[in-house]
């Protein structure tokens, strides 16, 4: 039996459909959204590993290429990897998806959603989010759902919701905010250097919806009134656990005196294998669950001293931002550089400078578009002292990556200030915790080094919470062991007036605004602290280029001449670019960008294309080039594409006998233009020329 509830949200009905697709799914929901539809398939194994003592979800999702009606390009055609997009909002949906399922289940579950419509209006991620929650709540796992989700922007000062992509580009907010009906526990997206205010608007605007959207879900769910999923507790062997916290509690409260990573790794790992050589006779059916148990004893520990003394694993105050060192310009051969360090966690920052030809071209089903600015993140396994895998990146330096893109992208130059390609990338040397934010912080320093005239200095900041019933902590600029084993992490780079990027995760039901409010607040004193510090390393960006950068030059060309500086089949063009070594670029405004390693190039091309921009006039003497002879005479190239004849009895004062006697193919000739008749032909004499 197939159910169909809808509501209007923004300015499309959003509808969730269940029951006549994929029906050996546990669920399984399309949910249509203008011409948008989105399927999402839920099904959760019915065994589970033996030892296992983890969640494992697994949340892919997918654009069928079919779903704009087009074929994949390449030799294969058929969708391949998956795309930086597709990671991304597969991050996207899983995040506020995770923290709903209880603490004992463990059954894997796999979340597979495929964009099986889209209309080129319309944006699919937070469609995918509302499916994949639609499919879990319908499924009768024991998921604490449903959530909700919109985008948020703001065009012309008034909210909107679900913005097509036309209003994103438009918008100076740009939000994907997900949650339940009691609280928010989700945020990814960019500004365009908001307020705090504004910010926390935005989000209280986009929770209103959410809450719709959740309404929707819960009757579907009622309609559906799947039976519960039946599945076996895992519960930590209690006994193991009280023995633990009797005999090593003492040790791990002692771990409050190291307050550097690495030793204070090596000391609970020496903790952790005393107890399991202590333990594994009396446990040897429950031994597998001592590390988890470990951990939450140390993360108990660790919480009651923030919450009740202010005290963090390092040392730290509850607001303190850990030690901060800079160095700039440190790659001679780099166009830009810089090291930025943060406590245990370092970033090498590096820009590069390309031409506009070097930008990524990008193909979705929205549509072609090009990037001129991108950001790369890398994190090598020796960032934390491990071994590890190497290669192609993962979720997670995708994700990274793409928050410290967003975080930097307001403040880069428009296109018509500085017409270059920037590629930033963040090398994470290493890491205890808020290395995207660190990526921020060097790659603003990096695009400074490189002489790059961004708008204002970026600086990036990651927030942590603490929360045991009413009572809670928030902590500024959180290490790893924070991360791990808090309720949020808050991350929010900005400039000195506004924010530019912000994301939220939270491991528990939900934040009130209050705290949001309050973390915001905080964020923000501890961001213009670190920017205080960059400037005081480098305030301002570089006066000049690097001598490495590519030169760049900017004319305006007449539209009418477009066409003769391209040339029949891009002749033209391709001639400049291949006698002079410079790389050419015209768009259909007349706006030519001329680009090369050395200005000997680039003056060469531009004389070329303003020889062909120009109109020929009568009169004029130009210094050609030979390109042809005939019996009657030779043909001159005076300008790129633009040839002349010189009739032999202009070709010299004296009486020519024969054409080949002045000049042969190739040869430098100047000539002065006679005439041009109606039909644009041009007569050149080389006699009046040399009278001249």
């Amino acid at each position: 039996m197939a159910f169909d509830y809808s509501l209007e949200i923004g300015k499309e009905k959003l509808n969730f459909n269940t029951g006549y697709l994929a029906k050996q799914a546990d669920g399984a929901v399309a949910v249509s959204y203008g011409e948008i539809v989105v399927f999402a398939s839920a099904v959760a194994s019915r065994d589970v590993k033996e030892g296992q003592d983890f969640f494992p979800l697994t949340v892919d999702y997918r654009e069928k290429a079919y779903a704009a009606g087009k074929i994949p390009g390449g030799f294969i055609k058929r969708e391949s990897r998956p795309s930086d997009k597709e990671v991304l909002v597969s991050r996207l949906t899983d995040r506020p998806l995770r923290p709903l399922f209880p603490e004992d289940f463990v059954n894997e579950v796999q979340v597979i959603i495929y964009v099986i419509s889209a209309d080129g209006i319309n944006q699919h991620d937070v469609i995918a989010i509302n499916a994949a929650s639609a499919a879990l709540a319908v499924s009768g796992m024991p998921f604490n759902g449903p959530v909700g989700a919109v985008r948020v922007g703001r065009v012309n000062g008034t909210f909107v919701v679900n913005p097509t992509f036309k209003e994103s580009e438009e918008s100076d907010i740009d939000l994907v905010v997900a949650g339940t009906r009691k609280a928010v526990t989700m945020i990814e997206g960019s500004s365009k250097n908001v307020s705090e205010e504004d910010m926390l608007a935005a989000v209280q605007f986009a929770h209103d919806n959410i809450k719709l959207i959740c309404d929707v879900q819960d009757e579907l769910k009622k309609a559906v009134n799947k039976p519960a999923f039946e599945y076996k507790s895992y519960q930590p062997d209690q006994e193991l656990k009280q023995v633990v916290r009797e005999r090593y509690y003492s040790d791990l409260e002692q771990l409050k005196l190291i307050t550097v990573k690495k030793p204070r790794e090596d000391k609970w790992a020496e903790i952790y294998a005393k107890a399991k050589e202590e333990l594994k006779e009396q446990f040897p059916a429950t031994i597998g669950q001592l590390r988890g148990i470990v951990d939450a004893l140390d993360g108990e520990i660790m919480r009651k001293r923030c919450l009740d003394e202010g005290a963090r694993a390092d040392g730290r105050g509850l607001r303190d931002i850990r030690a901060i060192d800079i160095m700039t310009g440190i790659l001679p051969r780099a166009h830009g550089s810089a090291v930025f360090t943060r406590g245990e966690t370092q970033s090498l920052g590096i820009t590069t400078l390309g031409t506009l030809a070097e930008s990524q071209r990008l193909e979705g089903l929205e549509g072609r578009s090009e990037k001129r600015f991108m950001l790369h993140y890398n994190f090598p396994p020796f960032s934390v002292g491990e071994t590890g895998r190497t290669g192609n990146p993962g979720r997670r330096e995708i994700g990274h990556g793409m928050l410290a893109e967003r975080s930097l992208e307001y403040v880069i130059p428009d296109l018509a200030d500085f017409p270059y390609t920037i590629r930033q990338v963040s090398e994470i040397l290493e890491s205890n915790g808020s290395s995207s934010m660190a990526s921020v912080c060097s790659g603003s320093l990096a695009l400074f080094n490189a002489g790059v005239p961004i708008k204002a200095a970026v600086a990036g900041i990651a927030m942590g919470l603490i929360m045991e019933g009413d009572k809670y902590s928030i902590l500024s600029d959180i290490q790893g062991l924070e991360d791990h084993l808090g309720d949020m992490d808050f991350k929010v780079s900005g400039t000195e007036t506004g924010i530019t990027a912000f994301q939220l995760d939270i491991k528990i039901e939900g934040i009130t605004p209050e705290i949001m409010k309050a973390a915001l607040e905080q964020a923000k004193e501890g961001r213009l602290h670190i920017l205080k510090i960059m400037d005081s390393f480098l305030s301002k960006p570089e006066s000049s280029l690097s001598a490495h950068a590519p030169k760049i030059h900017t004319l305006k060309v007449r539209t009418e001449k477009i066409g003769e500086i391209i040339g029949p089949g891009g002749r033209v063009i391709k001639k400049i670019v291949e006698e002079t070594g410079a790389e050419v670029n015209i768009d259909d405004t007349g706006k030519v960008v001329v680009s090369s390693t050395s200005q000997e190039s680039i003056d060469a091309a531009v004389k070329m294309i303003l020889g062909i921009a120009e109109d020929i006039e009568i009169g004029t003497v130009y210094n050609g080039t030979v390109k042809k002879i005939m019996e009657f005479g030779a043909f001159v190239e005076i300008a790129p594409g633009k040839e002349g004849l010189v009739h032999i009895s202009n070709l010299d004062n004296a009486r020519v006998k024969e054409v080949t006697d002045i000049c042969a193919v190739g040869d430098k000739m100047k000539v002065k233009v006679i005439k041009i008749d109606r039909q644009g032909r041009i007569d050149l004499s080389r006699k009046e020329a040399l009278e001249e």
